[in-house]
Formats: C-alpha cells, structure tokens, sequence
C-alpha cells in the first residue's frame, strides 16, 4: 500500500480530486509500497528552496526531491521517494497562460513530479518526449485535459 500526504502551506484548499490522479499514476507506474509527500508553498517558499539546493535564485513552478538512487531501493518492503514541492501562485500563473484550468495545470506539475520521483527525467530530447507523452496520458485517461 502507498502512503503519501499534502501538506497545503499556501492555504490552497481546491485539490481533492488529486489524489485520485496520484492513485492512477502509482498504479499506472506499478509502484507499491511507496512513501512521499507533496508540498503546496509559496513563491518565497519555492524561491528560497530553488537557491539553496540548485543555485537558481528565481521562482519555479515545482521541484522534485527523489530519495532513491535506484529503483530496486527498499527499506524493509517500503520505497522512500523523497518530496515533491509545488508553487501555488506559480501554478496560478501557468494556467492562466497555457490557457486551461487550475485543476489541469496542479495534476500535471504533481503528476511531473511523482515522475521524478519514480526516475524518470528529461535531460535528453528522447526522455523528455518518453516523460512528456507519459504525464500527457496519465492526465488524459483521467479525463484532465488541455483547452485549446
């Protein structure tokens, strides 16, 4: 059984339906027996976080914390995949200029996420197009569609 909790410190409170979307994910994904977590943080917040772990003094929209090295990592039967850090003012801003609705763009930098934390990266042209066909049919059997 996955455990995995949102903390909300940007008083966003409209995210119900994802945890729908991440139940999907892991099950898509085959993950069992995962623990993560998902934090909801301001600009500040993601800025600050930004600086001191990558050297990037700027406001991003999401980061991802994976704890494992390995996909075969297991403590006692429970994969540890680390935090993922979402900026709620960031995603605000995304939705209004990708043009769709909060609830697509907040599935989708969560299910980005969730995907690095199970190693998946787009550092080359090949895994960025392999993640980014992956998040778009997660979010599209969910029915969390782009508008155009």
């Amino acid at each position: 059984m996955n455990n995995y909790n949102i903390t909300d410190n940007s008083l966003y409170k409209d995210y119900d339906y994802l945890y729908e979307v991440i139940d999907y994910t892991l099950e898509h994904e085959k993950v069992k027996n995962a623990i993560f977590s998902i934090i909801f943080v301001t600009s500040e917040e993601i800025q600050k976080i930004n600086k001191e772990y990558r050297n990037i003094d700027r406001i991003t929209d999401v980061i991802s914390f994976a704890f494992e090295d390995s996909k075969d990592l297991e403590y006692n039967d429970l994969r540890v995949l680390g935090d993922i850090y979402v900026c709620i003012p960031r995603m605000k801003e995304q939705a209004i200029e990708y043009g769709h609705s909060e609830k697509r763009e907040l599935s989708f930098l969560v299910v980005h996420g969730l995907l690095h934390l199970l190693g998946y990266d787009h550092m080359t042209k090949e895994d960025e197009e392999k993640m980014f066909k992956l998040q778009e049919l997660i979010l599209n059997d969910k029915d969390i569609k782009r508008w155009y």
